[in-house]
C-alpha cells in the first residue's frame, strides 16, 4: 500500500470514483496541483462551507501536503480559505472516520453567494518536507478524520 512506502500520490476516496479527475500540475513549473471541487456547493455570504474533493492524499512520514487557495477564486470572487492555509498530514489517508477524504474550508468574504460548480478548480496542493524538533517524541496514532488531531 502507497501509505507504508511513502509513495506520494492521489487517490479517488469511495463513492467519488466515477465523478472526479486526480490533480495535475498545469505546467513543468507549477508548484501546486489543482484540486476540484467534486460536488456543486453554494457559500453563502459570511459563512464557510466545506467543499469535499472526492480525493485523499499519500505521502512520506516526514511530508504534508498544503493547500492553498487559487488567486482567481480570491481576488475575484471573495474567497478565502478558512483557515488561511490547509494543512493534510501524512497519517491522515485512510483514517477510520472519512477515509482521509480531503474538504476544502472555503469562506466567503463578499456581500453575495457564490457558485462552486462541480468540476471548478478550487485550490493548489503542495507537497512540502518538513523538520521537527531534537527532542520530539510524538508517539501518537490518528483515531479519526478531519480536525481530529487537535481534539477541538
Amino acid at each position: 500500500m502507497a501509505k507504508e512506502n511513502g509513495t506520494r500520490r492521489f487517490a479517488v476516496v469511495a463513492g467519488y470514483e466515477e465523478r472526479v479527475t486526480l490533480p495535475q500540475r498545469k505546467t513543468a513549473r507549477s508548484a501546486g496541483y489543482d484540486l476540484e471541487a467534486a460536488e456543486a456547493v453554494t457559500v453563502a455570504p459570511g459563512r464557510v462551507a466545506l467543499v469535499p474533493t472526492g480525493l485523499k492524499a499519500y505521502m512520506g512520514p516526514d511530508e504534508v501536503l498544503v493547500l492553498a487557495i487559487r488567486s482567481s477564486l480570491a481576488a475575484r470572487r471573495g474567497l478565502c480559505l478558512a483557515n488561511g492555509v490547509g494543512v493534510i498530514d501524512a497519517d491522515y489517508a485512510d483514517n477510520p472516520e472519512n477515509e482521509g477524504h480531503i474538504l476544502v474550508a472555503l469562506a466567503n468574504y463578499g456581500a453575495a453567494e457564490v457558485q462552486i460548480a462541480r468540476g471548478e478548480r478550487i485550490a493548489q496542493g503542495i507537497f512540502l518536507k518538513y523538520l521537527t524538533t531534537a527532542d520530539d517524541a510524538a508517539t501518537g496514532e490518528r483515531t479519526g478524520g478531519f480536525g481530529s488531531t487537535g481534539g477541538s
